[in-house]
């Protein structure tokens, strides 16, 4: 029988979807989901207490830009969000009123004397265009001439706020390149990171630019008729020695949000070795998969009908998870982005 999209659905009241983060983030609630037995009500700060000593806690250290822009052809107003940097200097990008659009068509961004061209068109929106500034440059101009991405779920008539600006950043944000935060990242502080170090819970970070893609719903009523949107990762040759020697003296990888562990899985082998990765993965996880890289997950509460509700499915079982989600909708977490957290455990190959 075919999985369907349907599968993955369930009702989400519009009461439950955050608007602002919790403050401090480490007081956020996380929802401790065992493979079995009774769901915990806890909070990020309990996580020392819920990991082990020896646990490798892997988080993606990609930094937001701001990827939101406004252009014009002609007197026709086009919005542009960057998705990702292509090797030979263009960028791809998801338009809005892309049916004006044409191949070789000039987009000017008002107040600025930067330009792009349009170099390839794709059905549903997508588009290949060319800046007129590359390299440190158009870092430097998209700073001033662009705007956070912000998820769609997020009321901001007005636009991001200054607070936004900081709210919508991981403490180990350091390399720029996503256009959405890994959201798991935003519920660590300094003093979590601290008492972790303190709990010999060992920590690195890989890197997967996170695309715009990420907001983008699945329309296919078969998921194996879902096409998914590419992103680029980087595991480097000492963070890939690193993890094989966590796993060779079986101790447990606890990813830190579904960027960290779809990037994992992309770089594992049949047998369990991860290598080096430079490349981009456009790797689609749900139920079926067979999990070679990652033992523990912590994660953010996901979409109906999501490629990333599909993922935990796959991760911890479609039927717990149900669970899981019931429960914290009853019990009033707080969904998506700026939202509460939960720990999740491998389930067994079937």
């Amino acid at each position: 029988m075919p999985i369907l999209t349907s599968d993955f659905d369930f009702d989400l009241p519009t009461d439950r979807i955050a608007q602002h983060p919790v403050r401090p983030r480490d007081k956020a609630r996380l929802l401790h989901v065992p493979l079995h037995g009774s769901l915990q009500d806890k909070i990020i700060q309990d996580l020392p207490d819920l990991l082990q000593p020896g646990d490798l806690l892997v988080a993606n250290d990609t930094e937001v830009i701001s990827a939101q822009l406004s252009a014009k052809r002609g007197e026709a107003h086009i919005g542009i969000t960057l998705d990702r940097p292509i090797e030979d200097g263009s960028w791809h990008v998801l338009v809005k009123n892309s049916r004006r659009l044409h191949i070789g068509d000039r987009l000017d961004f008002p107040e600025t004397t930067v330009n792009a061209i349009v170099e390839r068109l794709e059905p549903g929106g997508g588009a290949f265009i060319r800046f007129s500034v590359e390299g440190s440059d158009f870092d430097s101009w998209l700073k001033k001439a662009g705007q956070l991405a912000l998820p769609p779920y997020i009321s901001r008539p007005q636009g991001p706020t200054p607070e936004d600006q900081l709210d919508y950043r991981t403490i180990f944000s350091r390399y720029p390149g996503a256009v959405a935060a890994p959201t798991a990242g935003l519920h660590f502080t300094q003093p979590l990171l601290d008492q972790l170090a303190q709990k010999n819970i060992e920590r690195l970070t890989l890197t997967l630019h996170v695309g715009a893609g990420t907001f983008l719903p699945v329309r296919s009523e078969k998921i194996e008729d879902h096409h998914m949107h590419a992103e680029y990762g980087i595991i480097t040759p000492e963070v890939a020695e690193r993890l094989n020697q966590a796993k060779s003296e079986k101790r447990r990888i606890v990813a830190v949000g579904t960027t960290s562990l779809r990037l994992l899985e992309s770089a594992v082998d049949k047998n369990g070795i991860i290598h080096p990765f430079h490349q981009e993965t456009s790797i689609f996880i749900h139920p079926g998969h067979s999990f070679k890289a990652v033992d523990v997950l912590m994660t953010n509460f996901h979409l109906p009908k999501s490629t990333l509700f599909m993922l935990v499915c796959a991760f911890a079982g479609t039927k717990r998870m149900q669970q899981a989600y019931a429960h914290a909708i009853q019990h009033h977490y707080r969904f998506y982005s700026y939202g509460d957290a939960c720990l999740l455990y491998k389930q067994a190959d079937l």
